[in-house]
């Protein structure tokens, strides 16, 4: 059992540091911050989104997408085409400059994720993102038990 908490937190813990080391190294190249890397992505992908929605698809809090959304709209890298009462209910969208980093983020990032899959078949690419969105549900429903307990 010691052996199996050790291999999933340190595995986890590992694989995180290596996805925010390979963000920051491929956004220096545009002068950008690892933080930037999904909301450029998403934009591209997903064309409009609001603050909210991009809190939603990137996992973060709204702080953090806050200060990005101010970052990439200062260095013209996306826009809000709206004035809408609520600011986090402006969609947002990227400039051409925007696309054309979003475009090769997406690149870039389809080219890792194929590197990282070496030696997996696609079976077991498909079963190992269903094991860990199991276990990324299991751990949300540890962390509603604690905020019930809480509240």
């Amino acid at each position: 059992m010691d052996e199996r908490f050790h291999t999933f937190t340190v595995l986890i813990s590992t694989i995180n540091r290596a996805i925010y080391r390979i963000k920051t190294e491929e956004m220096a190249e545009f002068n950008l911050k690892s933080s930037h890397v999904s909301c450029l992505y998403y934009l591209y992908k997903k064309g409009s989104l609001t603050s909210t929605e991009l809190c939603e698809v990137c996992e973060e809090d709204k702080a953090n997408i806050s200060r990005s959304v101010k970052h990439l709209e200062a260095g013209g890298y996306i826009e809000c085409l709206s004035n809408a009462e609520k600011k986090y209910h402006r969609p947002l969208s990227l400039t051409e400059m925007g696309k054309e980093i979003g475009e090769r983020i997406s690149q870039k990032i389809d080219a890792i994720l194929e590197k990282a899959s070496e030696g997996l078949s696609h079976k077991a690419r498909m079963n190992f993102y269903s094991s860990l969105a199991l276990i990324n549900n299991n751990l949300k429903k540890i962390c509603d038990e604690y905020d019930a307990a809480t509240n």
